[in-house]
């Protein structure tokens, strides 16, 4: 049984139809590449997936189970988490108050509730701990690299431990040392048997990290592939259309 089941999902936006379609299956601990060219519906499907979108039609499965998301924390219930491209983090707080942000835990005084800081900075290191990332808790995160900050967003997906991760081009403008860090904390998502969606325009962190590719074009899959059984030229074909479908 699939974790995750997308049945014919369509999304139209009046006279513009952004999917037309679209199946596509993802097993725990599996790390799927999803490619295509600007306007492809890459960023659509994820947010239909993430809830923030409703599909025109089509069917959403989670464990077997149909499921429709009215809003990003009916997706979050289900086990969904995702990572935006712009990472939405507070430049002015630490790593830890950025992964708890919304989420704080509190400690009780009486009538008085008040945000436990030990237990978050003690939460938040040993989550760290996990993704043998080199960010620290107290780290503001305006003075963190580029990997570092997708460190930050990607521990605060931890925190309701979920079955999958989303993640919006993840290595777009960070330095080639901070791209690995970045790849090596997919890969142990993966690992610890989460499953990812990766969407990226970078082929070679597709094929380093991704146990499959899916390719839309024009709001439709053209292809679904194992990374063992394509190559990158295959994959830039099917994007740019010189290869219909495969």
């Amino acid at each position: 049984m699939s974790l995750l089941e997308l049945v014919g999902i369509t999304k139209s936006f009046g006279a513009i139809h952004a999917l037309e379609g679209v199946d596509l299956e993802v097993e725990a601990g599996e790390v799927v590449g999803l490619m295509g060219d600007n306007g492809a519906g890459k960023s659509t499907l994820m947010k239909i997936v993430a809830g923030n979108f409703l599909p025109t039609e089509g069917t959403i499965r989670i464990e077997g189970r149909e499921v429709e998301f009215q809003k990003p924390v009916d997706a979050r219930m289900a086990g969904i988490e995702i990572v935006y491209q712009d990472l939405a983090l507070c430049d002015n707080l630490s790593a830890a108050a950025n992964v708890f942000l919304g989420r704080e835990e509190k400690k009780r005084i009486g009538p008085f509730a008040f945000i436990d800081h030990k237990s978050i900075f003690d939460r938040a290191a040993k989550i760290f701990a996990e993704l043998k990332s080199e960010t620290r808790p107290r780290d503001l995160v305006r003075q963190m690299s580029g990997g570092q900050r997708q460190a930050v967003a990607i521990a605060r997906t931890r925190l309701s431990d979920p079955k999958l991760v989303l993640m919006d081009e993840p290595t777009a403008a960070i330095s080639v040392r901070q791209v690995a860090e970045v790849l090596a904390l997919i890969k142990r998502l993966g690992d610890s048997g989460h499953a990812v969606i990766l969407v990226s325009h970078r082929m070679p962190d597709v094929f380093e990290v991704c146990d499959r590719v899916a390719v839309l074009r024009r709001g439709l899959k053209v292809a679904d592939k194992s990374i063992a059984e394509t190559s990158p030229e295959e994959v830039t074909g099917l994007i740019t259309g010189a290869i219909e479908a495969a």
